[in-house]
């Protein structure tokens, strides 16, 4: 038999294993709770998008909801700055009598799902790059679950590099064309005309093609909130530039729509010009600019994006 000793010293030693034991596995649950869950429980992609990282964890926690809506309308101070955009002289009330109408007519919106554990949503977000020329992307953009394309960028012509397929065109007055009766329309709206133009395009007498221009389906046109086009301008480019590029609030907009992206037709071509590519420049003229928008500072956000493995980008040709 062990003697009283003996007992006492290994009853100490088995305190202390546990004692040990037992704050190791705190330890290791405190150190496995400072980590974000494993991407099985975000989405079913190989990465999720929105897998933690405090950069972009801390410019996606800024966002306001993206679309606007009765229920989700802007205040005074941001309609203050949008109206500086396109130097719009109409007041605050008058806007919010137009996004009253608006709503009368067009009382859907596009819902934005959660992610799934079970589902891996993918964008390509297209943008109208010279870069896309000779690229041969268009079955690899087809591939996705929902294809943004922006303004004009065109089609027929172009299928072999930029694709067939379209779910969403992002688009204001000046850059309207025709949509089938699927793809959703991403009102982009710069003044209180863009609005109108929306009311007027739709009216009854005003259908056909002919008298509006293009032809879109009622219950899918949703308009982006000079919310969340402030919220980009401030939080994501620090106020570089006079407002955002239509193609840069669509590719953080597509950050709200899928768990995985794809960006093509950004930059400038091979050349350094900032080209569309179902246009020719004349003279190739180099270094095209571009306007109110700072290009360079937005292309180094998305190399960035992509260096921290949140979006892939296809620089193209």
């Amino acid at each position: 038999m062990c003697s009283r000793k003996t007992r006492v010293v290994m009853s100490l030693l088995c305190l202390t294993a546990i004692g040990v034991f037992s704050r190791s596995s705190w330890i290791l649950s405190v150190y496995r709770d400072s980590f974000p869950p494993r991407n099985s429980s975000l989405c079913a992609c190989d990465k999720c998008l929105m897998e933690y990282d405090p950069w972009f964890s801390e410019l996606m926690g800024a966002s306001p909801e993206p679309f606007l809506s009765l229920r989700n309308n802007i205040t005074e101070e941001t309609f203050n700055w949008w109206k500086r955009i396109q130097y719009e002289r109409r007041s605050f009330s008058f806007y919010n009598a137009t996004v009253e109408k608006v709503f009368q007519m067009f009382p859907h919106s596009l819902n934005l799902i959660e992610s799934n554990p079970d589902r891996c949503r993918t964008c390509a977000v297209v943008g109208n790059s010279g870069n896309l020329n000779g690229s041969r992307y268009g079955p690899l953009i087809d591939f996705h679950d929902v294809v943004i394309r922006i303004n004009r960028g065109r089609i027929k012509g172009y299928e072999k590099d930029v694709g067939t397929r379209t779910t969403h065109r992002v688009m204001y007055p000046n850059s309207a064309t025709n949509l089938d009766n699927t793809t959703y329309l991403l009102l982009f709206p710069f003044k209180i005309n863009d609005l109108q133009w929306l009311l007027k395009s739709f009216a009854p007498r005003e259908k056909k093609a002919a008298d509006s221009g293009f032809i879109a389906n009622k219950d899918l046109v949703v308009i982006l909130s000079p919310a969340f086009m402030k919220y980009v301008h401030y939080v994501w480019l620090k106020r570089k530039g006079s407002y955002p590029s239509t193609g840069f609030m669509t590719l953080i907009l597509s950050m709200h729509m899928c768990d995985e992206i794809s960006v093509f037709g950004f930059g400038a071509d091979r050349y350094g010009n900032w080209n569309h590519y179902y246009e020719i420049l004349k003279n190739m003229r180099k270094n095209w600019k571009t306007g109110n928008h700072n290009g360079n500072h937005e292309y180094k956000i998305i190399s960035k994006l992509y260096q921290q493995q949140k979006i892939t980008f296809f620089k193209g040709w």
